[in-house]
């Protein structure tokens, strides 16, 4: 399951959902900003940085870091980008945390002593979504994290039972829609080798108007259009037609053309 995109989507939508999880929520969590941010002049990419919204009075800027497989680099990686982060940009903020998701205890890298200044800070928490309860006693947010960790025997019965849950109970800061999309473009993930039909049926939803469904279908169609191309605009060129008069004929970008026509080169 591509646990990293469905946490980039959940965090977007729901930057919130951080401060669920940690001790100590910053002023305004809700209106936080999160972000992947580029840090200039190396080869890192911070994947998870919240940043505080325009004209907070507090500046604090939150790194974030959701890990389901063994890594023991992440500790030394994880610091020194959010540190080079800081580093360039340290005029815009006045404090900084960082907040590590594990899956599991299990896999916190075994070296805990290099890093230990960060480590044993309360700038740094670490968050085990294992260890967080039971389902039926965690906020909706937190349950949408709880709901990637399922296995395929209960994860079926848990996001019926989440669904329910986001129909019956208030949600002001999480959007009723935004919430089934997540709960279904997890759903597809985990079982993709299943229909439309059976995932719906699985989850007592219909999928033809969840996010995840209609960028599937219009994924699908954006292929179905390329290799339309490829077939079409060979056999159009030797009749001695441009490839503007193609696009034009086609009702095509000029572009589409040109990819298609060089494909067949």
């Amino acid at each position: 399951m591509k646990r990293d995109s469905i946490y980039y989507q959940i965090f977007k939508r729901f930057p919130g959902l951080l401060f669920e999880l940690i001790d100590v929520p910053p002023p305004q969590a809700q209106n936080y900003r999160f972000e992947s941010l580029e840090v200039k002049e190396t080869a890192f990419r911070i994947d998870g940085v919240f940043l505080p919204p325009e004209g907070a009075t507090s500046r604090v800027i939150f790194f974030a870091e959701v890990q389901f497989q063994r890594d023991e680099a992440l500790y030394h990686r994880f610091f020194t980008e959010s540190l080079m982060y800081l580093n360039r940009n340290r005029s815009q903020y006045d404090d900084w945390f960082c907040v590590v998701i594990f899956s599991s205890r299990s896999l916190e890298p075994r070296d805990q002593k290099t890093h230990r200044i960060f480590l044993n800070s309360d700038q740094v928490q670490r968050i085990y979504l294992d260890e967080l309860g039971a389902t039926n006693q965690q906020p909706i947010g937190i349950n949408l994290m709880q709901l990637t960790l399922a296995s395929d025997e209960v994860m079926a019965e848990q996001a019926k039972q989440l669904i329910e849950r986001v129909k019956l109970e208030e949600t002001d800061t999480l959007p009723r829609n935004e919430i089934l999309d997540i709960i279904t473009t997890i759903a597809v993930y985990k079982f993709s080798t299943l229909s439309r039909e059976e995932v719906e049926a699985m989850l007592g939803l219909t999928l033809e108007q969840t996010r995840v469904y209609q960028e599937a279908k219009a994924e699908g169609r954006e292929e179905r259009e390329v290799e339309m191309l490829k077939l079409t605009v060979p056999l159009l060129l030797k009749t001695g037609m441009s490839v503007e008069q193609i696009a034009q004929h086609l009702n095509v970008d000029i572009e589409a053309v040109q990819i298609a026509a060089q494909s067949t080169t």
